[in-house]
C-alpha cells in the first residue's frame, strides 16, 4: 500500500463536512493538498499512479486530472511524462494560495502558526500603515472608517467584532495602492481569522479599539509616522493578548 493511501482516503476532521459537499475533482483536490501540507510526502517523492487515485477515492480519471492540475498551478506538484507527478520542495509552493494557505492552518499546530503570522504581521502591517496614510484616497479614508465604525457597533458580538476586524486590516493593505501589499491583505483574511477568533474572547476589546481608531485615525490625517507607531503599538498588545488567552498566564 502506498503511504499516503489513508491520508487521501481519510478528510480531516475538521473539514470534513465542508469536503464532502464539494464537487469530485475539489473533494480530491482537497484531500490531496491537504495530505501533501500535512508532510505525507517528501518533496520528490511521487503521487500513487493516476488509476490507483481514482479507484482509492473513487472518481473519474477527468476528476483526477483537474485535481492534480489545480494542485501543479499552485507549486505542490510537478506532473511529469513517464516519472508520475512529483511532490515539489515546499519552498516552490504559492503559500499566498488562499487553498494553501487554509491547509497549513489546518495542519499546523496553534503557537506554530500564530507566531508564524505575528512574525509576518510585525513585518509588513506597519509598512503598509505607513504607506496607507500617505496614499490613501478619499474612498479609502471612508472604507476605513465604517471598518471602524463597524468594530464599535459589535459590541458583545464577537463574530461581527472578527469580520470587522478582519475587513479593518484588510482595507489598510488595499490603501496602499500597491499592488504587491494587497495578496498579503486577502491572505490575512484567511489566517488571522482563527487569530482574531481567540482574541474575541479576551477582555481586552476596549484598549483594542482605541488602538485601532489611533490607527485609524493617522492614516485619515496622512500623518505615516503616527499611523506606524500605532501599527506597532497595535500588533504588539496583539500578540501579549493572544499569549495570556492561550496560555493563561
Amino acid at each position: 500500500m502506498h503511504k499516503i493511501d489513508k491520508a487521501v482516503t481519510k478528510p480531516a476532521s475538521s473539514s470534513g463536512l465542508r469536503i464532502a459537499n464539494l464537487n469530485p475533482h475539489m473533494r480530491v483536490h482537497d484531500r490531496l493538498g491537504l495530505a501533501l501540507v500535512r508532510g505525507d510526502l517528501a518533496p520528490g517523492e511521487a503521487l500513487p499512479a493516476e488509476l490507483q487515485l481514482c479507484e482509492m477515492l473513487g472518481v473519474s480519471r477527468t476528476a483526477m486530472r483537474e485535481a492534480v492540475r489545480g494542485l501543479a498551478a499552485k507549486g505542490l506538484v510537478d506532473p511529469r511524462p513517464k516519472r508520475g507527478t512529483l511532490v515539489r520542495d515546499e519552498t516552490l509552493w504559492n503559500h499566498l494560495d488562499p487553498d494553501v494557505l487554509r491547509w497549513r492552518i489546518e495542519v499546523s499546530d496553534v503557537d506554530s502558526y500564530l507566531s508564524k503570522m505575528f512574525q509576518l504581521r510585525r513585518a509588513t502591517e506597519p509598512e503598509a500603515a505607513t504607506i496607507a496614510a500617505e496614499a490613501a484616497t478619499a474612498e479609502d479614508h471612508i472604507g476605513l472608517e465604517a471598518d471602524f465604525q463597524a468594530m464599535v457597533d459589535a459590541g458583545d458580538d464577537d463574530a461581527a467584532w472578527v469580520e470587522a476586524d478582519l475587513a479593518f486590516h484588510r482595507s489598510i493593505y488595499l490603501a496602499t495602492h500597491n499592488e504587491f501589499f494587497w495578496p498579503i491583505g486577502q491572505l490575512f483574511s484567511i489566517g488571522l481569522r482563527q487569530m482574531f477568533e481567540i482574541a474575541a474572547t479576551g477582555s481586552h476589546r476596549p484598549r483594542a479599539i482605541q488602538e485601532h481608531g489611533d490607527l485609524c485615525r493617522a492614516i485619515i490625517a496622512r500623518q505615516p509616522d503616527q499611523a506606524r507607531a500605532a501599527a506597532l503599538k497595535l500588533v504588539g498588545n496583539a500578540s501579549s493578548d493572544i499569549d495570556r488567552i492561550l496560555h493563561k498566564s
